[in-house]
């Protein structure tokens, strides 16, 4: 059985999915362009942390950080590589999205790598599907080349 339960980041059991995540970016991304969160910049005021579970097995996670502009911003999606293909990424998306709606923010955005970056082809893919339009900077990000920056609107969503 899935579930989806909010989490600390620095618990024993999370922190290797955390670290696999920034292995990811750091070896996808130059260091320049990188703006993943570490455990303690995942604890920091504002942003709040969600893991999926197998039975008790953490398989994945993300984070929303809440913006002053209204929206909130989609931090460390990652399913671990032994679970990936069944979904997971979607499931905690639509949870992120979920939630969001239900707290009346205005929309989630996040930044990814750019289309040169093939690393980051399936998050891409994922994003589109799920809605996500391609926009300029985000609230705090200034235009990069190996940055895409994303939002999906939620108000209009019923």
């Amino acid at each position: 059985m899935i579930e989806i339960r909010e989490a600390d980041p620095g618990a024993e059991n999370l922190r290797p999915i955390i670290q696999a995540h920034l292995s990811h970016s750091w070896g996808a991304t130059p260091q320049t362009s990188n703006h993943t969160l570490d455990v303690e910049s995942l604890r920091e005021p504002g942003i709040r942390f969600w893991a999926i579970y197998e039975i008790d097995e953490p398989l994945g996670c993300g984070a929303l950080k809440a913006l002053p502009d209204g929206t909130a911003e989609v931090k460390s999606v990652h399913v671990v590589a032994a679970a990936r293909g069944r979904g997971l990424a979607r499931i905690i998306m639509n949870h992120l999205a979920d939630l969001a709606r239900a707290e009346g923010i205005s929309a989630l955005v996040l930044e990814t790598g750019a289309a040169h970056l093939p690393e980051y082809d399936a998050a891409r893919k994922l994003y589109e599907v799920l809605g996500y339009c391609y926009c300029g900077p985000i609230y705090g990000y200034d235009a990069d080349p190996h940055s895409a920056f994303m939002r999906l609107d939620l108000l209009s969503c019923t």
